[in-house]
């Protein structure tokens, strides 16, 4: 790449703004995620029985399986999120940036 282009680009304020979009969101994801995930370890932890309470008196299903299949639909969820917000907001910013430095 040019110095040029990469000057331009870097010192376009809309490139500063995608890139503390993409930051604080992916951040936020990560950090909901980690929630999610350890305190799902922690309830494992501190309280196993907890997750091994059976859904209903006499059933072989114990909480845990929802619980663990929530983790993982929430994983495609926050997925989901990130791919809506890059796929809608950030292409557009980023097609600016770009227009705005071939100028």
């Amino acid at each position: 790449m040019d110095q040029d282009v990469l000057q331009k680009v870097q010192s376009n304020p809309k490139f500063a703004e995608l890139v503390h979009k993409k930051t604080s969101l992916g951040w936020t994801l990560s950090v909901i995620m980690l929630v999610i995930y350890y305190g799902f370890i922690a309830l494992l932890a501190f309280s196993p029985k907890t997750l091994g309470t059976p859904l209903a008196p006499g059933m072989i299903t114990t909480l845990g399986i929802p619980i663990g299949v929530l983790i993982i639909l929430s994983a495609f969820l926050l997925t989901g999120i990130y791919v809506a917000k890059a796929n809608n907001e950030f292409d557009a910013l980023n097609k600016q940036v770009v227009e705005d430095a071939q100028q």
